[in-house]
């Protein structure tokens, strides 16, 4: 069997494995199935799958399109983690996890999920969360966006959403249009100082009269957790994360005090409110806030 490592061997194996299904060979689909427990072989088996509709899908527990983008970082993340025995399943699942929990928060704040007419997903990847998002309120109202244009591409494409490719200079991002609920998942818990508070600034322009911006955050919690300290700002920062496509140095891992925060969101125009606090809650180490424009 050979090993997709590169996307020219990842293609040639979907179609070498294709036509065996299509001639009708006997345990094809067997082989695939067997593939996907492999993990050189493990994508491109559950793409296989997933777009034939196999015994096995991940679609057949889920109701969604369960596909992967092959440089989908976070997949990556999820196969190369060692508590992840189950990658497919762990990184299908966290995406569901994303979902009850914005959930919960809006509700906490009287804006349920379901009534949102426009919901902008920034940061958004090769659609980790935004799957499950599209289930929960349908593709028309929702809009992706991602330095990354191959991400906003295989959203686009995959799950019939909206979508533009942002830009790595906060201030030239082309917003266009404001949304009732921008969503904002683990971008702030990555950004240096010199950006932290542009990316507030321009992010916080994407939000349409009466609507929320939901963030999260490395808190003290996660800095504790991680053995940092955070300066005399209640800032910490180093370049590594788990992104292979963006400059650590730009993207790398950060830490916040909760005073950094609210001193950063008293800095923005539009009359901004912090309407919500709720620490510790995404992946129960990432801080939650709900800002809402006036």
């Amino acid at each position: 069997m050979s090993t997709p490592v590169t996307p020219s061997e990842y293609d040639a194996w979907m179609r070498a494995h294709e036509a065996a299904l299509d001639a009708g060979e006997p345990g094809a689909a067997a082989a695939i199935r067997a593939a996907r427990e492999v993990p050189a072989t493990r994508l491109a088996a559950h793409n296989l799958i997933e777009r034939r509709g196999l015994d096995g899908a991940f679609a057949q527990m889920f109701g969604l399109d369960c596909r992967i983008a092959p440089r989908d970082d976070i997949f990556h993340f999820f196969a190369g983690h060692p508590t992840s025995t189950n990658p497919l399943r762990d990184y299908l699942a966290d995406g569901w996890r994303t979902l009850a929990e914005l959930m919960q928060l809006l509700e906490a704040v009287d804006r349920p999920l379901l009534k949102l007419a426009s919901v902008l997903e920034f940061a958004s990847g090769h659609g980790r969360f935004t799957r499950h998002l599209v289930k929960a309120i349908g593709p028309q109202r929702v809009t992706v966006s991602d330095v990354v244009a191959d991400a906003v591409g295989f959203a686009r494409d995959t799950f019939g959403v909206q979508g533009f490719v942002s830009d790595p200079q906060p201030e030239a991002v082309p917003w266009p249009r404001r949304y009732e609920l921008v969503f904002v998942l683990s971008l702030f818990s990555h950004l240096p100082r010199h950006s932290w508070a542009r990316w507030l600034a321009s992010i916080w322009r994407a939000v349409a009269p009466g609507g929320l911006l939901v963030l999260s955050t490395h808190g003290a919690e996660a800095a504790r957790r991680a053995g940092v300290v955070l300066d005399d700002r209640g800032f910490f920062f180093a370049a590594s994360s788990e992104s292979s496509a963006i400059d650590a140095q730009e993207y790398g891992t950060s830490f916040t005090s909760e005073a950094f925060v609210r001193e950063q969101v008293a800095t923005l125009a539009g009359e901004a409110a912090l309407i919500h606090f709720a620490p510790v809650w995404f992946w129960n180490h990432q801080d939650a806030w709900v800002l809402r424009r006036a």
